[in-house]
């Protein structure tokens, strides 16, 4: 949801710093020794605006970023048992309650390279690609995005 400057509430943060980093944290914290007995591995979902951030939604772009440097941080906190990576989802699903009209959502589509949306299946097999198929892939965050990053 957007949060402009000059108009964020302490609330806002709590729930968007809590449920987008602060979560993840102490999550990962709590399962990091059966991680390391089990060789496991963590993905992150972080976004295409943590490293861009998208106006009048900075709270979400921070906390996403934030989430980006916590995937690297605990790539080395937990490495060499654990591996950690995070997927940056592109236009994949509109939020539910939003401003983006039609119009909006087909600019947003025309900036991707491939010219559409993605579908959670394409996070889903992602995901499974670093979970399963990726052994020494760790601290790296792969953007599913049809290209829209590289033109933001």
């Amino acid at each position: 949801f957007p949060t402009p400057l000059g108009d964020i509430s302490d609330a806002e943060w709590d729930d968007l710093i809590g449920t987008n980093l602060k979560a993840p944290l102490f999550l990962a914290q709590a399962a990091a020794s059966e991680l390391r007995r089990n060789h496991g591995a963590i993905v992150n979902i972080v976004d295409i605006h943590a490293e861009r951030p998208m106006h009048g939604y900075m709270l979400y772009s921070v906390a996403k970023s934030g989430l980006s440097g916590l995937t690297r941080a605990l790539a080395q906190e937990l490495a060499p048992h654990v591996r950690v990576n995070a997927v940056a989802p592109g236009v994949i699903l509109w939020p539910e309650e939003t401003e983006w009209n039609m119009e909006d959502r087909r600019k947003i589509v025309a900036h991707t390279l491939l010219k559409r949306e993605g579908d959670p299946i394409d996070i889903a097999r992602t995901v499974l690609f670093l979970l399963r198929d990726a052994p020494y892939v760790t601290g790296q965050t792969i953007a599913v995005d049809g290209g829209r990053s590289i033109n933001l």
